[in-house]
């Protein structure tokens, strides 16, 4: 049975004295449990101090982004020997913001998961249609052709520990939230478009998420659908009462 898991990304929010303040309050509030995986993914800045923190609480430390070389004359950017090292064990991609803004694409996603697998990073690999491709019909012609190029090359073993999120590019920060119906659909397809590319075991092993304006009065249903193994909470992430509230409400929480 695969754990829940619940990734509070902060985005470009908090400097150090207010990520400790934030995680002061996650470890105030939150009841650990086997069964519930939680991670905080701070900015860049913030990582080592959050690393910290929480080492001894039970709540793992995540990055935002990962870059897929290892060193380098490549100014920016953070490689994932970087980030273990600060003591990430997850690492976000692909997530729609950096599709949207900073030009992510399907083939660079591709690498930065072999960057993180390469160095013992768990991927959370994010996908997702905006509105117009959703209005438009194609919500599962643009999974299919984002999740393919996510997993081009990899072998089942690469999927022992590795998570997809499915994120409606329409429902993130607009307050405006997918159906259930089209959560599970969207979720169905992805867990039985694995299956095809590789079997069902490897399929069912991995971790599929929803993202989308998840809050605490609308997480219990999401936890509901069959498909789902957790959540990417955003903009709720940065409040320490809302966020715990979340992840009281998971499966497997006691």
């Amino acid at each position: 049975m695969t754990n829940t898991l619940i990734v509070g990304n902060w985005k470009m929010n908090n400097a150090v004295p207010e990520s400790l303040m934030l995680v002061a309050g996650l470890e105030a509030h939150i009841k650990q449990s086997p069964n519930v995986d939680v991670v905080v993914a701070p900015t860049f800045t913030s990582l080592y101090s959050v690393g910290i923190a929480i080492a001894d609480s039970g709540i793992k430390l995540a990055a935002q982004d990962i870059f897929w070389e290892e060193k380098g004359a490549y100014t920016g950017e953070i490689s994932g020997t970087f980030l273990k090292d600060v003591g990430c064990e997850y690492v976000i991609i692909g997530h729609s913001e950096r599709r949207k803004y900073f030009g992510e694409i399907n083939e660079t996603v591709n690498k930065k998961i072999y960057a993180a697998l390469r160095n013992a990073l768990i991927p959370i690999v994010c996908v997702g249609e905006t509105l117009a491709e959703r209005e438009g019909g194609k919500t599962f012609d643009v999974l299919e052709k984002q999740v393919k190029s996510a997993v081009a090359g990899f072998q089942p073993k690469d999927f022992e520990h590795f998570a997809v999120a499915y994120e409606p590019v329409w429902a993130i920060g607009t307050g405006k939230n997918a159906t259930e119906e089209q959560i599970e659909e969207s979720h169905k397809f992805i867990r039985n478009m694995l299956a095809k590319l590789y079997d069902a075991p490897t399929a069912n092993n991995i971790q599929l998420l929803y993202g989308g304006s998840v809050k605490a009065s609308n997480c219990k249903d999401i936890y509901k659908q069959p498909n789902v193994n957790g959540l990417l909470v955003g903009g709720a992430s940065l409040d320490a009462k809302g966020f715990a509230d979340i992840v009281a409400q998971a499966p497997g929480q006691k």
